[in-house]
Formats: C-alpha cells, structure tokens, sequence
C-alpha cells in the first residue's frame, strides 16, 4: 500500500491534539534538551495493550453484547446515559481513570449507534466522571498514588481530602446528567452472539493480566510480550487497528512535560510561589491545565509540605483543558475516531462543560479546605 503525501495530510487533518502535542514537544526542545526518560514506557506499552484487547472485544462482538444487555434493560437514552456515567465514575475509583474511559467510552459509541441517539454529552460526562471518580483512591490515578507514596500519608487523611470531593462530584454528574436529552428507546434489538467463546476466554484472562500489570503485580514488559505474541497468534489484523497517533500524542506530551518540568526558570518560580496554602492550591489548579495533573503533582511535591493542597488540586485540575488529564485525551480521540467530523464540536462542549464544573469545584472545594 502506497502511502501519498495527501493522504496523510487527510489524516491529519482530525489529529488536532497530536498537532499541538507536537508543536509543544518541538517548542520546548528549544529551551531543554529532550531526554528519553521524560516518556513514560509503562504508560504507552499498558495503553497499547489495552487497546487491544478493547479491539479484539469489539471484533468478538462482547461490546456489542453488553450494549444490547443495557439497552434491553433500560428504555429511556437519560437512563442509560446515567448508567454509563455511573458505571465510569464507580470503575475508575479502582480500575484508574484511562483503563475506565478505554473500557465504557467504546461501549458507548456503540450503544448509541444501536440506539440511533446522540452519545457526544453523556461520553463528556463520562470523562468527568473518570477524573472525578478516580480522585478517591490512590490506585484511582497516577497522582494520587504517588502523592500518597512520597508523603507517606494515612488512609484515614488521604480519604479525609479526597472524599468531599468525590461525593460533590457524584451530585454534580447527576445534575448535569438530567440536561441529556430524554428520549424513549423503543425499538427491537436483535440478540447477539459471541463469535469466538474461546478467543473471548483467553482475552479476558490477557485482560486481567493487562490490569494486573497496570497495578505492578506483574511487569509490564513482560505482559507486553505476552499480548503482542497472542493477538499476532489470534487475530494479527488488530495490531493496524490500533490508534497510534494517540500514543504519539502522549509521547509529544511526555516531551513537553518533561522539558517544561526540567527547566531552571520553572525551579526558581515554584521556589518563590509555593510559600502558602492558597497559593499551593491555585498553582496546582493552574498548572495542570498546562502540563496536565500527574507531572503537576510530581513537580510541586518537590517545593512544599502542603501536600492537602497538592491532591485537592492536581485532582481538580485534571478539568478545564483537554491536556489537564491525560485521560481526557484518551475519550477525545475514541469519539472523534467514530466522528471526525465532529472533533471541533466536541472540543468546544467539552470545554464549556469542564471549565464550568472546574470553577464551580475550585470555589466549593476551597470553602472546604481552608
């Protein structure tokens, strides 16, 4: 297959956060030098794997079996909307933020293929609900489990800060999720079969492994290897399917991250910035919408005790822009994937929804803390 310069011009075209990722990582290579070690392996390797099984789960039509339990169950689009929703913030308490968003964000495209209604607001929602939901535990996303390793918290103060949060959030994604539209599903579904029972056997089990290694139980490397031998075995076909642009998306981002993090000026600020409670909060808050919530956390830990400040808002600054969590990206590019057409529709939504429930948790969540 001849790949023409037109071509991948198309392509790039509905690849708008891989551009700026790109643009950001060749920026700030001007001012640090890039290092290997700014791109975090286990991330790209863990969300490659994940992929794949996300893949072979839609090949064997189990997505589309579990979109038709929920339709067959649930005959109103705010029901299942609320489902889905619930069923992101719940799982991404324990099974982290981006492995939600990759497991139900599918599953909702295809629910509302099925159901022929408008799917945009409810995966917004459940990107809320990711961020939000996985801001409970330490295991729920990658800040907090350093957060909680490097200051060697309690669980008892760690769930003291993080609780109110999340229970504000659940309120929040209710009410938010009453603006959906609701419409009557009625309508007859044909039932459908698992392809492939043993194939679906032996991915699910890859599945758990895949998750185990997420949780370092097993090496990630290792368990790479393990995916990538059984689906050329399986189903070779699937290894083209995967979104490459998203991971080199993260790579761009890991970059800039990286450059940004490293440099004297961004040292000598946080020094000088970082003599407050409050101001530890709002910097947190700010920064993430630029380098995004984990490399935020990472690099603040290094400058203040105030480590409540920290956790609130790196947790709540994962909303606002599209880069303050990683995670964010991960449903971005799923949606527009299906709908590339509607990229700039869904960048302007997202953003409206995220920047006002973000003003909305800095002003309660400080009222709280301080």
């Amino acid at each position: 297959m001849v790949i023409s310069l037109e071509n991948v011009i198309n392509s790039l075209k509905n690849e708008v956060v891989f551009i700026g990722a790109l643009i950001l990582a060749v920026g700030t290579s001007f001012i640090a030098i890039p290092k290997v070690e700014y791109i975090d392996f286990k991330v790209l390797f863990s969300l490659f794997n994940l992929m794949l099984m996300v893949k072979a789960f839609e090949e064997l039509k189990i997505m589309d079996k579990l979109a038709i339990e929920i339709l067959s169950r649930y005959k109103n689009s705010r029901i299942v909307s609320f489902i889905l929703i619930s069923l992101t913030f719940i799982s991404s308490m324990f099974i982290t933020n981006d492995v939600a968003l990759i497991t139900f964000v599918p599953l909702s495209l295809i629910i509302g293929k099925k159901a022929g209604i408008d799917i945009i607001d409810t995966i917004i929602f459940e990107t809320l609900a990711a961020n939000i939901g996985s801001s409970l535990t330490p295991m729920g996303n990658p800040q907090n489990l350093f957060l909680f390793s490097y200051y060697k918290l309690y669980a008892g103060e760690f769930f003291k800060v993080t609780t109110p949060l999340v229970i504000i959030g659940g309120i929040w994604l209710f009410i938010i999720n009453l603006k959906t539209k609701n419409i009557p599903l009625d309508f007859q579904l044909n039932s459908v079969q698992v392809k492939d029972k043993g194939k679906a056997i032996i991915y699910g089990v890859l599945f758990t492994i895949i998750i185990m290694s997420i949780f370092n139980f097993i090496d990630y490397k290792l368990v790479s290897v393990i995916t990538i031998i059984l689906v050329f075995i399986l189903d070779k076909e699937l290894i083209v399917k995967v979104d490459y642009f998203l991971l080199a998306t993260f790579i761009g981002f890991f970059i800039f991250i990286g450059n940004v993090s490293n440099s004297e000026a961004v040292h000598l600020f946080m020094k000088h910035i970082l003599q407050s409670r409050e101001k530890t909060y709002f910097t947190a808050i700010s920064l993430s919408q630029v380098v995004s919530n984990v490399p935020c956390a990472i690099l603040l830990s290094g400058f203040t005790e105030n480590w409540r400040e920290i956790l609130l808002g790196v947790n709540i600054g994962g909303m606002g822009t599209l880069i303050a969590s990683l995670a964010s990206v991960i449903a971005y590019k799923l949606y527009v994937s299906d709908y590339p057409d509607r990229s700039r529709e869904y960048l302007i939504k997202f953003s409206i929804h995220n920047f006002i429930s973000l003003g909305i948790f800095i002003i309660i969540n400080y009222f709280i803390i301080f």
